[in-house]
């Protein structure tokens, strides 16, 4: 059985402010078209469909034309509901939907009924473990503590449990949000750790063919039968090295896999670029970056003008800039109190103006300015003593 594997859509996200609703629909005109040349059996979805739980009207629009184009392939689609997601919202009607090949999965108590599926060799059990919420679903299974991996093995022994009555030779497949130990995390997934533990041991998933994970937005392989088809589209700059797939998974008659992966488009480059700002405009090796969604870490001693205005006359997508002035003489690896310590207030004083100049200090006039600020709050201090 050949299935393809995505997930994290966050259909209506924005990049810095840049919408990617235009993105994201042709990354569903690859998925669609990946379905129909691949010769897909089944789409598996495993959640953040949307970025957030009320999301715009427009993708919600993209989601339902998605649906259309998948039901209309006749290619089954099962999909879960993520931690972005509203899985009450998004599990509207699913029973409804169902019956065009679209099995939403947003139900912890369902986690148990699987989608089951046929090809030349049997039959394959298809579970879709929408993301759970410890403090929310701690009761539904019966956990003794509100922790990630406590719900989800809950979960998993569930599912074991319905597997061992479909008899031999039923091959599984289950699909989960969640942060799997060994996972590499980036800055633009959501935070779900809870009592300071986010993480699960993959091993929750023994017995099992394959798992089709999302939450984390890299694709990457935590064993040969768990993996991450990661994000379509980068959601943030620590995603610039990140090589956006999907999975295509063969499952073969004895459970045995083979995974490919297929390219995402992408609709421009990210660049993390630092330096100067005038190495950064004359340097002829960044031409390549010219057309790509920059972020540009400048390092002058002293804040360029207008340093927005300039860069995007030659990277017209840069969306962040970040300032981190390199100074001469700086020891950057002590600790704010090593710095101080032996100082009086006066040099603290005319250290931070020398800092903020980049290098050049007060003159002779700002010192005796600084002195006499300092004096002043030494008087107020001793007749405040004093009235005590």
């Amino acid at each position: 059985m050949r299935l393809l594997h995505t997930s994290d859509w966050h259909l209506g996200r924005s990049f810095h402010r840049v919408s990617l609703l235009d993105a994201q629909a042709a990354f569903l005109d690859r998925l669609v078209e990946t379905v129909r040349a691949r010769e897909v059996d089944a789409v598996l979805v495993a959640g953040d469909v949307y970025d957030r739980a009320v999301p715009p009207l427009a993708a919600v629009e993209l989601f339902d034309a998605a649906l259309h184009r998948l039901a209309a392939a006749g290619v089954p689609t099962v999909m879960i509901s993520g931690n972005h997601d509203s899985a009450r919202r998004l599990g509207v009607g699913a029973g409804l939907i169902e019956r065009a090949g679209i099995h939403l999965r947003t139900d912890p108590a369902g986690c148990a009924s699987p989608v089951l599926l046929d090809d030349a060799h049997g039959q394959v059990a298809v579970y879709g473990l929408p993301y759970l919420e410890p403090a929310l679903v701690r009761d539904e299974f019966k956990a003794d503590k509100a922790r990630h991996h406590v719900v989800l093995a809950a979960a998993m022994d569930r599912v074991r449990a319905d597997l061992a009555t479909r008899g031999p030779g039923v091959r599984s497949v289950v699909l989960a949000h969640a942060f799997v130990a060994g996972g590499e995390a980036s800055d633009s997934e959501r935070d779900i750790t809870v009592g300071g533990v986010s993480a699960v041991p993959a091993g929750v998933f023994h017995g099992v063919d394959y798992v089709a994970l999302g939450h984390l937005h890299g694709c990457q392989t935590i064993t040969e039968r768990v993996r991450y088809s990661g994000s379509p589209l980068a959601y943030s700059f620590s995603e610039s090295r990140h090589r956006k797939t999907m999975w295509l998974v063969d499952l073969g008659a004895r459970g045995e896999i083979t995974a490919e992966r297929i390219d995402c488009p992408v609709p421009h480059p990210l660049a993390r670029l630092r330096g100067t700002l005038d190495s950064l405009l004359d340097d002829p090796a960044l031409d390549v970056h010219e057309q790509s969604f920059v972020e540009a870490t400048l390092t002058d001693a002293v804040r360029p003008a207008e340093p927005m205005a300039r860069l995007t006359e030659r990277f017209p997508h840069t969306l962040s800039l970040v300032f981190e002035p390199e100074r001469a003489g700086e020891d950057t690896l002590a600790s704010y109190a090593q710095r101080l310590r032996g100082r009086s207030d006066q040099q603290i004083a005319e250290d931070f103006v020398a800092h903020v100049r980049g290098g050049s200090g007060p003159d002779e006039r700002e010192r005796t300015v600084l002195r006499g600020a300092f004096d002043d709050v030494r008087v107020d201090e001793d007749v405040r003593e004093v009235a005590r």
